[in-house]
């Protein structure tokens, strides 16, 4: 029996190594693949603030930043933390498809809606880390479609919480204001982000977080009211939902922490090139958020359907399925509004020097 284990942890520690050498044996597989430059060596408005190095190269071919996915840099943490969540969230899904009909139940496409938005913004994101560093232009389309995913997850998030979580007495204040809200917030959202980033020509960073936090938190605020009622009115009844219902607000709280201020980096200047961002860490506490709205959303799925089925009308989730593709479109036409302008400044700066 000893032996057996001991062979067994041998193969896993034979492994671990081979996963540690990956990136080695890529760069000696294909040695004309540059190494990190300076922040001075990129565009200032590619710099985050106290990170100094592990920046690549501009101008490079599609393949060498595709393969920088296995090689050491300051975003490979930002691109893998998503990838995997991506991964997991796929998982989950194919989980949820053996127990829920979404094909045949109306009531269900609420928790579709969020998981799917759930994989777009993850996708978008690991997107956007991966190959925005390849130019200018790149660098905004990327991003851009990042906050397109970003305002879609808002979306999945206000209709789940609206539908499974909201009470009688809540719904009957909002019916018909809600999910028109939460639209209007997700393309505000939306714009603000774009518009913080096209602000990086012309106005110092603190400009970009604040056109980028403020929209957002008035989303989420208005997104979650509903739970953010339930979880002030819980009493002591069962309620399987209640815990994950806390997760997701504790790691949001989370997320809003590292997102606006660089902590990490402001204490070791210098040593968060690599690992330790705070921007990491909001990926990090992003996706366990997400992880337990999704299963919070299937608990009250499962558990509460005698009052969603009483409070919203067979329709009433087509109908919200087809706002989630208005804002959708919406929101993709902001990001092309706001490219337009980019591409503008681009060629204009391109043309003065």
């Amino acid at each position: 029996m000893a032996t057996i284990v001991m062979e067994s942890i041998g193969r896993v520690f034979i492994s671990l190594q081979q996963i540690r050498g990956l990136p080695r044996m890529l760069t000696e597989a294909a040695p004309s693949m540059p190494g990190t430059v300076r922040d001075a060596d990129v565009p200032y408005y590619f710099r985050e603030r106290y990170v100094c190095g592990g920046y690549r190269p501009l101008h490079q071919n599609w393949r060498y930043y595709f393969l920088s996915l296995f090689q050491r840099h300051n975003e490979t943490v930002n691109v893998w933390t998503h990838l995997l969540a991506f991964l997991v969230i796929l998982v989950k899904l194919r989980q949820l498809a053996e127990s829920v009909d979404f094909a045949g139940d109306p009531h269900s496409w609420p928790l579709l809606i969020l998981v799917v938005s759930s994989l777009t913004y993850s996708a978008f994101s690991a997107a956007a880390h991966l190959l925005g560093g390849k130019s200018e232009l790149c660098h905004y389309v990327f991003y851009f479609l990042d906050y397109v995913g970003v305002a879609q997850y808002q979306y999945g998030s206000a209709v789940v919480h609206f539908y499974y979580a909201v009470d009688e007495g809540l719904h009957g204040h909002v019916r018909g204001v809600f999910m028109p809200a939460a639209a209007a917030l997700s393309c505000l959202s939306c714009l603000g982000c774009c518009y913080g980033k096209y602000c990086n020509h012309s106005l110092p960073p603190w400009v970009r977080k604040l056109c980028q936090v403020v929209p957002s938190a008035m989303a989420y605020a208005w997104d979650s009211s509903p739970v953010a009622k339930r979880l002030a009115s819980w009493g002591a009844a069962d309620d399987p939902a209640i815990a994950f219902h806390f997760g997701q607000f504790a790691f949001f709280l989370g997320c809003s922490v590292f997102f606006t201020f660089p902590l990490l980096e402001r204490c070791f200047p210098g040593r968060c090139n690599f690992v330790g961002q705070s921007h990491q860490m909001f990926h990090v506490f992003l996706s366990c958020c997400t992880l337990c709205q999704i299963h919070a959303s299937h608990l009250d799925y499962a558990a509460r359907r005698e009052l969603y089925s009483r409070l919203h009308g067979s329709g009433e989730a087509g109908a919200f399925a087809g706002l989630y593709a208005a804002t959708l479109a919406a929101c993709a036409l902001i990001a092309a509004v706001m490219l337009g302008r980019v591409k503008r400044v681009l060629d204009a700066d391109a043309k003065s020097k």
